[in-house]
């Protein structure tokens, strides 16, 4: 039996980071178990890619459902994920967004030492090389590749001045001092290129003789002995056959808020009721495995545009050969961008101490994921609510590490979200009416000026509403001592010896933004406290703070 000191269960975000960073030391032995496949596509490769791998089930993408949704009409929502190396990372939308800090202040305030804005922001910087160079904020050294939004399209700027006449604040830096506000984003994208955690932490290192990385190859338990982890079975993709590997120190959970909960379930670690449904003997009674699920939800609001210059006409017709051809011959045109450069932090009401509304611009009219090509130039204002009170779970649909799991995700459970989601849309109607739009908007067409009153928002809320894609905390941390907690501050899984999770499912609370960036810092975080190094020192750098700007 092949034996490991470390092994990595997915080779996600997560994964990637900590088979760079755990092999750094020549006489530590790394395994890296991956489902899916190489990163080698070109749509991985093309920003613009995105547009394909996110609306459907291939090779890349997992393409969850979820259970039907009792506040959106039953609906059951499309959940992509990441298969592969780089998971979610090689088919997200690049947008590179760390959240409010007082977010991390938040999960310092539930006990949990270590994770307040100025422990984490020293592994932000750590991870990251920013275009430009470091700062106060930024770090200019990291393995993870940031630009900054430089796509001449004009109707990213009318936005954010369309925005500012609507009195709403600007600012240039979302993961600086000030998130609030409209401006453009930060993109993990380098030289025309999606700059995912396999690209800028897995592939400097794969000719490591102590990294190994195995593809195809899903987990299908954790194997517990005597209150400890000491290996894991895996199965061919393909043809089903079963393996064990041993790992001499830990195993390393990063199958992300989905699979992660899974396989411990699949292990018998989690909640009784749920494991005797499916037969599954309880090696650790751990009720909080699965629940606390939170995700942002998300509407499109879609307006024409009277001039030629979205998506739909630069790659209408033949031109979509065309846009192919000038990425892959001469890294040109529409394949570098990712199509939202700019957007949004917001409050829903004023008395909120942190924006709870995230907008991104999108230059295509959005329906469905972009499942439904609308044929018309247009612009969309995604709008989503960024620190929902629902909580859903993640349970198992059989003892069968082949299905999919039960995604419960539980969407505008509580009048609060459903509040804070309508007036995002109200407010996003009122920045479309500015000035600075009038050259690029003509007609509002979804959700269209027949849907005025609250009640006819909420009624389309519950036809269109989706996620964007950010599930998180199904395998949250706690302080020691806390019933439901999966894992405790040190990622260290709650009465299983060399047993940790590492990704976004350890999230107690959901961030205000996307959540890859978190989840790459967690990891970095993370790769310290395996090494029994001390942690980086605490970086005390001023942030805006409840709506007053410095002096």
């Amino acid at each position: 039996m092949d034996r490991y000191d470390y092994i990595i269960i997915g080779a996600g975000s997560a994964g990637c980071v900590l088979a760079n960073r755990l092999t750094e030391d020549a006489d530590v032995k790394v395994l890296l178990l991956e489902a899916g496949v190489k990163d080698n596509s070109l749509l991985v490769r093309m920003p613009a890619g995105v547009g394909s791998l996110l609306p459907t089930k291939n090779t890349y993408n997992w393409g969850f459902w979820t259970e039907p949704e009792p506040q959106l009409n039953n609906r059951k929502l499309w959940w992509p994920r990441g298969k592969g190396w780089g998971g979610s990372s090689s088919i997200n939308g690049m947008i590179y967004i760390r959240g409010h800090a007082r977010d991390y202040d938040q999960w310092r305030q539930m006990g949990l030492n270590g994770w307040s804005y100025k422990d984490v922001l020293p592994y932000f910087k750590r991870s990251e090389s920013i275009e430009g160079g470091g700062d106060a904020y930024h770090g200019g050294e990291g393995p993870l590749s940031v630009s900054r939004a430089s796509t001449p399209n004009p109707i990213y700027k009318a936005a954010i001045d369309a925005g500012k006449q609507a009195g709403h604040l600007v600012t240039n830096d979302f993961n600086g001092f000030q998130q609030e506000g409209w401006g453009p984003y930060q993109l993990t994208i380098k030289d025309g290129e999606r700059w995912s955690a396999a690209r800028g932490y897995l592939h400097p290192v794969l000719n490591r003789p102590n990294l190994t990385c195995l593809t195809g190859a899903r987990t299908t338990r954790i194997i517990i002995e005597n209150g400890k982890a000491v290996g894991v079975e895996y199965a061919d993709e393909k043809t089903k056959e079963k393996k064990v590997v041993h790992a001499g120190r830990e195993v390393l959970l990063c199958a992300g808020a989905v699979q992660s909960p899974q396989i411990l379930q699949l292990s018998g670690i989690g909640d009784p009721e749920e494991l005797g449904k499916h037969g599954i003997p309880v090696v650790k009674a751990l009720k909080g495995v699965g629940q606390n699920l939170q995700d942002h939800l998300d509407c499109c609001l879609s307006w024409e545009c009277p001039k030629p210059i979205t998506i739909y006409s630069m790659r209408k017709g033949i031109k979509t050969l065309f846009v192919g051809l000038n990425y892959l011959l001469f890294k040109k045109g529409l394949g570098r961008q990712n199509a939202l450069e700019s957007g949004a932090f917001l409050k829903s009401r004023p008395d909120l101490d942190r924006p709870d509304l995230q907008v991104h611009v999108v230059l295509a009219v959005m329906q469905d994921h972009g499942k439904v090509a609308v044929p018309k130039d247009g612009f969309t204002f995604h709008v989503c609510q960024l620190r929902p009170e629902s909580r859903g779970r993640v349970g198992l649909r059989s003892a069968d590490p082949f299905d999919d799991p039960a995604i419960f995700a539980n969407y505008l459970s509580t009048e609060e979200d459903r509040r804070a989601l309508r007036e995002g849309v109200k407010m996003m109607r009122k920045v479309a009416e500015q000035s600075a739009l009038d050259p690029y908007r003509s007609q509002e067409l979804f959700p269209g000026k027949s849907v005025q009153t609250d009640e006819e928002l909420d009624a389309w809320i519950k036809t269109a509403a989706e996620t964007i894609y950010h599930p998180v905390g199904t395998c949250r941390m706690g302080p020691k001592g806390d019933p439901m907690a999966v894992v405790d501050e040190e990622l260290k899984v709650q009465g299983i010896e060399g047993l940790r999770v590492i990704d976004a499912s350890v999230m107690p609370t959901l961030v205000g933004g996307n959540t890859n960036a978190p989840t790459i810092m967690i990891a970095e975080k993370a790769s310290d406290l395996l090494r029994g190094k001390a942690p980086l020192p605490a970086d005390d750098a001023p942030v805006y703070d409840d709506g007053q700007k410095a002096a």
